[in-house]
């Protein structure tokens, strides 16, 4: 089907940005107009299923398999689309921003993939959601180059077949890009990252040997994943390839579709390419959907929950006997630490402790894993080299020794550390420092040697949430108040201001960042995420 003339009306409501028309053409504001008009519906619809569900968790405190797809899940004849040349080994995944930088430096990488993120470790300023786009196309036709106006370093990209293959991380459900407007509505941001990018770069892809790829966050039931996977009929077709050249993997980073893998792997599975174990946004979703839930469902300090938790085991187990049992790929979680220029001996205890998860998901039968920093890349692949040798990956290793039943997923009482003092200080300290950074535009923030993005800030201000309402008690005899919370904040703004100086300070948002970080931990009525109410600050 050839595209269609300009659908007006297109509002671009923004200031002008430089080759902003290389993205903005009429032809692809064209497309992302016909998906808002043809999906945006049915995407209401989902997210107020999302609250309707989020009420019936909150009346019965717990979560089961559907029975009303019990036979999907019980017919072992069906398996995804088998998967492209580009993605079949994924054995190491980084991820990142669209900045120029970063661009030239993931896709040298050395990792097999690139997440290229639109999504959590991008703040939605107009202008990175439009030079993010531009920055993919300057690659994709290597016409990209930096040079570091401090270091005065320049930045090139490596031949061709040494680079990394882009996977697209376009926004969730959840978010709408204020600045494009179609009949006075705002698009929703998933439509306005997938459109743009699909539509510029499916036929380049494609004579690159590759195509468009994309991870799907956030997404919390099959009936997500089949609106998904009906845009990627409809975009296909509009713009004259071939159904099937678009592959999706869909991070299971919410509780509740832990419970529907296999049910989001059929509604995709003409497009499918696997499923990701997203482990910090999943610690979130289980905090949000079941905070009201009692003692039992209160997690402890973040870093205290760690993969091999029996909750979260469970969970990972899951993912890659369902992903192997459909022929699918299995992606482990994040290794998030940032090798310190200064500190080796940081560096060697980090190193030592990225080594243990990734040679545990290996042997657990994940097909790759995400690292956050390209130094991470050499000991993720050797943790996978070890394990698959010169296999691209073990999607025969079926685990059917994996059993795992409805209530292992929710065994949050199964870990038996508890909320600290100092726990509820880092959870202050790195929500108020994620929150400034992301106010100037930044999405990726290096705090205390971790690469954080939203969902870090997300499950920091939900701890504080929960451990408020279920009034905790702290090791030191204090208990969890709206009162001390304050008292941290106030605390660690004093010392950041003490740290970096008043003029520092002064140029930052950080009383804003403090202020926004209280409102979503203390208030009443829990915002479902974080980003809306910052996105209604972030200037640009």
């Amino acid at each position: 089907m050839s595209a269609p003339a300009p659908s007006s009306p297109v509002v671009v409501d923004a200031e002008p940005l430089s080759r902003q028309e290389e993205v903005l053409t009429d032809e692809a504001l064209a497309f992302v107009a016909e998906l808002h008009r043809r999906f945006t519906p049915r995407r209401a619809g989902l997210l107020a299923r999302r609250a309707e569900r989020r009420a019936e968790i909150a009346r019965t405190s717990t979560l089961d398999f559907l029975p009303e797809t019990a036979a999907i899940r019980a017919d072992d004849s069906w398996r995804v689309a088998p998967s492209p040349a580009a993605l079949n080994d994924r054995r190491v995944e980084i991820t990142g921003p669209t900045d120029r930088k970063m661009t030239i430096n993931a896709l040298n990488s050395g990792a097999k993939i690139w997440l290229a993120d639109f999504e959590d470790a991008s703040a939605p300023t107009w202008e990175n959601v439009v030079t993010g786009q531009l920055n993919l196309i300057d690659a994709y036709t290597r016409a990209i180059d930096f040079t570091d106006a401090n270091s005065g370093k320049s930045y090139a990209l490596k031949p061709e077949d040494e680079l990394a293959t882009v996977v697209m991380r376009p926004r969730g459900w959840h978010l709408d890009e204020r600045h494009l407007l179609v009949d006075g509505e705002k698009v929703p941001g998933a439509f306005v990252d997938f459109g743009l990018y699909f539509f510029h770069n499916a036929r380049r892809l494609i004579d690159l040997g590759k195509g468009p790829y994309f991870y799907l966050p956030k997404t919390e039931s099959h009936l997500e994943a089949r609106l998904w996977n009906d845009v990627f009929v409809f975009a296909q077709d509009y713009v004259g390839v071939p159904q099937g050249t678009v592959r999706a993997t869909v991070l299971i980073e919410t509780i509740t579709a832990a419970y529907e893998m296999e049910e989001i792997l059929y509604e995709l599975r003409d497009h499918a390419s696997g499923l990701n174990a997203g482990r910090w946004d999943y610690l979130f979703s289980i905090v949000k959907n079941f905070r009201d839930g009692g003692p039992r469902f209160v997690l402890p300090d973040r870093n205290a929950v760690t993969m091999t938790a029996p909750f979260m085991r469970a969970y990972t187990e899951l993912l890659v006997r369902t992903c192997h049992k459909r022929g699918a790929h299995a992606i482990g979680g994040m290794a998030a630490f940032i090798p310190s220029r200064r500190d080796e001996e940081v560096n060697k205890v980090a190193f030592e402790k990225v080594k243990a998860d990734k040679d545990r998901e290996a042997g657990d039968g994940f097909d790759g894993s995400w690292v956050a920093h390209p130094d991470l890349v050499p000991i993720a692949m050797a943790s996978f080299d070890a394990v698959l040798g010169e296999r691209p990956n073990q999607k025969d290793r079926l685990r059917e020794d994996v059993d795992v039943k409805a209530a292992d997923l929710i065994a949050v009482d199964s870990l038996h550390a508890k909320p600290t003092y100092p726990g509820l200080v880092n959870a202050v300290q790195v929500g108020i420092c994620y929150i400034e950074a992301w106010l100037r535009g930044l999405g990726a923030v290096a705090i205390f040697n971790l690469m954080e993005d939203a969902a870090t800030a997300e499950i920091s201000r939900s701890q504080i949430w929960q451990w408020i309402n279920a009034g905790v008690e702290f090791e030191n005899g204090e208990k969890a108040t709206p009162e001390l919370a304050r008292k941290v904040a106030a605390e660690e703004l004093e010392n950041i201001r003490a740290e970096i100086g008043a003029d520092a300070f002064a140029a930052g948002h950080w009383q804003q960042a403090h202020d926004l970080l209280l409102e979503v931990a203390l208030d009443d009525d829990y915002a479902d995420f974080l980003t809306l109410p910052a996105y209604e600050q972030l200037r640009g």
